[in-house]
């Protein structure tokens, strides 16, 4: 959500960053207008509550004989004062309605325009040049054995799978070593809830325009999420934290859950789009003038983890357009996938600035003591889909597949995976 203050003294840069996702430019202007209302209607609360109170000691202090009068009119003041307490609060729930509709203000640098209009920052690795035509994830899966998607389907429909015996292994030492790199990052381990109440989902951002993406369960009036991001971010909702002059860091495992509506025909072959799968998440909350700084820092874990597992790959800066509403910047790490002749993103990490955190009331204690807004910042350090471009990119002509070094000792030494007999 953003700033009141700035809506008030700046809202040409509000509307400037809606021009620039290519989202609504007149909720800001009804924002301020009702900024204003809530603003005059508190105003006239105030005033009739202080003149409640003088009156109530008018009453107090007068003569037998008016007091009768005094307490008619005392009536007529305490009826008042709530009509104009509800008129405030009306003012202040239909203001928050539109504050949470506008999405966060982009930073300087932010490519314009929309999903296409991304700007590349860099390329690292090469690509690997096979003598033979390789074989897509889904292939080497079966005739490893690793993957099963047909059982995963006549269980539970379209868009679910099972790892099995090495594949569910690799999942897993994958996890672990993102794990064990972000605890000596010094990031906390969480397994995070999977359900998450309404105003924890609302609260970082989800139940706006991709809202259709959200399990919901009616009944329990939970949301199921799709990154442990909600569960992080909700961790220290309505709290103070005494103290961060280092950000406070954590990395929460779950299984995650998404619709994936609206992507009809997309990626519907395989592991790359699918309703469940599971990630291991890094969250920051730091001061606002250190979140810039800590973007950088969780862009170079997600790129050493990709390093690790000896993927080729490029970082791209996301457009405008293509941001998440929570998102001030977003950067995509996409790896080769050389079935598809292109890079496909297998992580990114978003600069919230104080968005989520002021809707989720997180703040901290500035040097002079006082509570003030925090910032959140997320990435993701490793997700089942990686595994799409670990199996193509290290597939060799016999049909097996290399698993790279650092990934090996979770897995008992094994060194590739080999076709089934």
């Amino acid at each position: 959500m953003i700033e009141i203050n700035l809506l008030r003294e700046n809202p040409a840069l509000i509307k400037a960053s809606q021009v620039a996702r290519g989202a609504d430019v007149g909720l800001v202007d009804l924002a301020a207008d009702l900024a204003e209302q809530k603003k005059l209607a508190l105003q006239q609360f105030e005033t009739l509550r202080a003149k409640q109170n003088a009156h109530g000691k008018l009453v107090a202090q007068a003569p037998k004989e008016e007091k009768a009068a005094l307490v008619a009119q005392a009536q007529e003041l305490s009826a008042d004062v709530k009509k104009q307490e509800a008129a405030a609060n009306l003012a202040e729930q239909e203001l928050m309605v539109v504050l949470h509709k506008i999405e966060n203000i982009v930073l300087d640098g932010v490519p314009a325009g929309g999903e296409e209009n991304f700007q590349v920052i860099k390329e690292v690795g090469r690509k690997p040049a096979f003598a033979f035509e390789p074989k897509d994830h889904v292939a080497l899966g079966e005739s490893l054995d690793i993957i099963d998607i047909e059982r995963g389907a006549k269980i539970a429909g379209s868009r679910f799978y099972f790892l099995k015996g090495l594949g569910a292994r690799l999942e897993l030492a994958m996890m672990q070593l993102a794990l064990d790199q972000a605890s000596e990052a010094g990031f906390t381990a969480l397994i995070t809830p999977t359900l998450v109440k309404p105003e924890i989902m609302q609260g970082t951002g989800f139940l706006g325009e991709h809202s259709a993406e959200v399990y919901y369960l009616p009944a329990d009036d939970l949301y199921l999420t799709g990154t442990s991001e909600v569960a992080l971010a909700g961790y220290h909702s309505d709290e103070i934290l005494d103290d961060l002059a280092e950000p406070k860091r954590y990395a929460g495992w779950s299984t995650c859950y998404r619709r994936e509506a609206g992507s009809h025909g997309k990626d519907t072959r395989g592991i790359l789009r699918v309703h469940q799968f599971n990630k291991l998440e890094m969250f920051s909350y730091c001061k606002p003038e250190d979140a810039e700084a800590e973007h950088q820092k969780l862009l170079a874990w997600q790129e050493q983890m990709l390093q690790k597992c000896e993927l080729p790959y490029r970082v791209i800066d996301v457009a405008a357009g293509d941001l998440g509403s929570s998102a001030a910047r977003k950067f995509d790490v996409e790896a080769w996938v050389p079935t598809q002749g292109d890079y496909r993103e297998l992580t990114s990490t978003s600069n919230c600035t104080t968005y989520q955190a002021r809707r989720l009331n997180t703040r901290y204690r500035d040097q002079d003591g006082k509570p003030a807004t925090a910032a959140t910042l997320n990435g993701t350090l490793a997700t089942t889909r990686w595994l799409v471009a670990i199996l193509e990119n290290h597939q060799q002509e016999d049909g097996s597949v290399l698993i790279p070094k650092a990934l090996r000792g979770y897995l008992g030494g094994v060194e590739k995976i080999a076709p089934k007999s």
